[in-house]
């Protein structure tokens, strides 16, 4: 069938770099696209046909609203219409989380980061469990950096534990700022990314932004802030209970992690999962579970978190 494009964007944009769009659409989706002039010609099954229409315009109103179209975006789009959830997709258009520095909006992008910004915005207390590239953390603090511009919150506070990634780096020089700094690195990246840097550092002197290791949240009673433990897999149970007491009034908490990477030596219990079982159903507390169907990072990430769940769910037996 035919299906005319009129679209705000270019055919570029619609159909990719090197039409790398349109690649996975056809692979997707099992289907053949042509383009001549103004004309998508799409051939293949009737079902599958129908299907592709959907996804391309779908594709449109993305470009419509002045978003970037990315392989990672079609295939999603593909995976809801395929399974008969294209009347979700709209959840994924709506308005954005909040802007960057730059101008660049942030949005949700999966219907599991869609939940997940809901979940945050509802609820004082939120866990959200996922593997590397889903968002985690880079949308709690956008949510977190825009909650401080509209002065909902008097502080900014971002902690992870201090746990090397199964490896053992030995002394590390400097005071205890500089000792402490390679860990909390990728909270820095992503405000800079969200705030800019030199916001990042105004705000960081007058104590408007805290970044500290999780050790250093003992004792304390964390009022009017919004509160990030990133990382959480690699907290012990002890640590989650002390960290999850410190939540003060007017205060939101946000805690993420991937089960699948904790670093913790051997004999050591995560308090991640234990805390998402033991506070599920709790009023003001919501419990999000992400999925490989939620990466946003390059497409060939959510290939290989895949294949790692893929074993993970194979016998150890048949792996020799």
């Amino acid at each position: 069938m035919q299906l005319p494009i009129e679209t705000a964007g270019s055919y570029s944009e619609l159909l990719g770099m090197n039409d790398r769009n349109l690649a996975v659409l056809e692979r997707e989706l099992n289907v053949s696209v042509h383009i001549r002039g103004n004309e998508m010609t799409i051939e293949g099954d009737e079902e599958q046909v129908h299907m592709a229409e959907t996804c391309v315009r779908s594709m449109v109103d993305i470009l419509r609203r002045g978003e970037a179209l990315e392989p990672a975006t079609v295939r999603y789009l593909a995976s809801l219409v395929r399974n008969g959830m294209d009347d979700r997709i709209q959840d994924i258009l709506q308005d954005g989380v909040a802007v960057t520095y730059r101008g660049k909006p942030v949005k949700c992008r999966t219907l599991g980061q869609t939940e997940y910004v809901r979940s945050v915005r509802k609820n004082i207390l939120t866990l959200a469990i996922g593997p590397a590239g889903t968002g985690k953390t880079f949308l709690a603090i956008a949510m977190a950096a825009n909650a401080l511009k509209n002065r909902e919150i008097d502080r900014l506070i971002l902690t992870r534990p201090a746990v090397e990634a199964g490896e053992k780096l030995g002394f590390l020089p400097g005071d205890m700022a500089q000792k402490v700094d390679p860990y909390l690195r990728p909270l820095y990246d992503a405000l800079y990314e969200i705030i800019g840097p030199d916001s990042v550092q105004r705000l960081n002197e007058r104590g408007t932004i805290e970044i500290a290791p999780l050790a250093f949240m003992r004792g304390r009673t964390l009022n009017n802030a919004f509160i990030i433990l990133d990382e959480a897999q690699n907290a012990t149970s002890e640590q989650m209970k002390m960290f999850l007491t410190r939540l003060g009034e007017h205060s939101k908490c946000v805690v993420t992690g991937d089960t699948t990477q904790i670093d913790l030596p051997r004999g050591r219990k995560s308090g991640l999962r234990e805390a998402a079982d033991l506070l599920c159903g709790i009023e003001d507390i919501g419990v999000i579970e992400l999925t490989s169907a939620d990466v946003v990072r390059h497409e060939l990430v959510q290939k290989i978190v895949e294949a790692y769940q893929q074993r993970e769910t194979i016998p150890s037996e048949e792996l020799t």
